[in-house]
Order: structure tokens, then sequence, then C-alpha cells
């Protein structure tokens, strides 16, 4: 039986799989209406499905590695920063990432992985409305915002 069988995920539009396995009863106020406090997911890379394509949310993504890896994060923050983690076992490698609110990420399975299993912890909980794909004309405008920013053009 495969993961996907096992932990019954479906496809993620972003790419992969998932399954949301928890979702708080207790609500917060946003700016942007009621959310749940917290939500969780399993999400599922596999050779078969290596990335998930960039995008963002209003909340905090916390992301745990629990099987495979090595996978690789790419983010853009909301100044223009880019960086990049690769959640495995290795040196210089981690289990844990935090991605801010309105943080630009994608991931990939580093070259050789066969699958790697993330759980996310989403604060406050997630909604789709707070969740925005990368247009890739947008992407263009933040590398560059991260150049100036960073006194790369002057």
């Amino acid at each position: 039986m495969n993961l996907e069988s096992q932990l019954k995920l479906e496809p993620h539009p972003e790419g992969g799989h998932f399954r949301r396995i928890y979702t708080s009863d207790a609500k917060v106020q946003t700016e942007h209406g009621e959310r749940h406090a917290a939500s969780s997911i399993h999400y599922l890379l596999t050779a078969e499905q290596p990335r998930a394509r960039f995008h963002k949310v209003r909340s905090t993504i916390l992301h745990y590695l629990q099987a495979g890896g090595p996978v690789q994060y790419v983010c853009i923050d909301a100044q223009g920063r880019l960086s990049e983690t690769t959640l495995g076992y290795g040196e210089d490698q981690s289990l844990f990432l935090e991605v801010p609110p309105e943080t630009w990420k994608a991931s990939r399975l580093v070259e050789g992985a066969g699958h790697a299993l993330v759980s996310e912890v989403v604060i406050p909980g997630f909604d789709w409305a707070d969740h925005e794909y990368l247009d890739p004309s947008q992407l263009l405008e933040a590398v560059l915002m991260h150049l100036k920013t960073h006194h790369w053009l002057d």
C-alpha cells in the first residue's frame, strides 16, 4: 500500500497530495473575517509529483518533516528576500521550517528523494480565501524587489 492510500490523501492543486488532519474548534477574528485558530495537514511529494507551485497565505505555516526527503523550500518574503531551506536528516538540513504570513513559497524533492511527508500547522487556520498562487509575472517583480533591497542593482 502506498502512502497516498495509507494516509487517505487526495491530489493537491499545488502539486503533491494532502489531507486535512486537524481543525481547531476555537475561532479567531482576523482582518479578513473569522478563521479557525489553527489547522493542520499531511502533505506528500513523490517522484511522480515532486513539486509544489509558488503560493502564499495570510497565515503562519509551520512545516515538520515526518518521513522521506530531503525536500527543498524556496521562500520570498514580503520584503522580497529570498531564502532556501532543505528539510531532511543530513548535515545543514532541518526537520522544521516556519513560513511567515504573506511569504511566497514553493517546494520540491531534492534529486534522488523518493518522497517527502511533511505535516503543516497553519495559524490562524487555513482558508482558501487567504490563499494565492504566484503568477509567473509576479516572480520577476519579487526577485527584482530583492535585488533592489540588497543594492544589487545600484
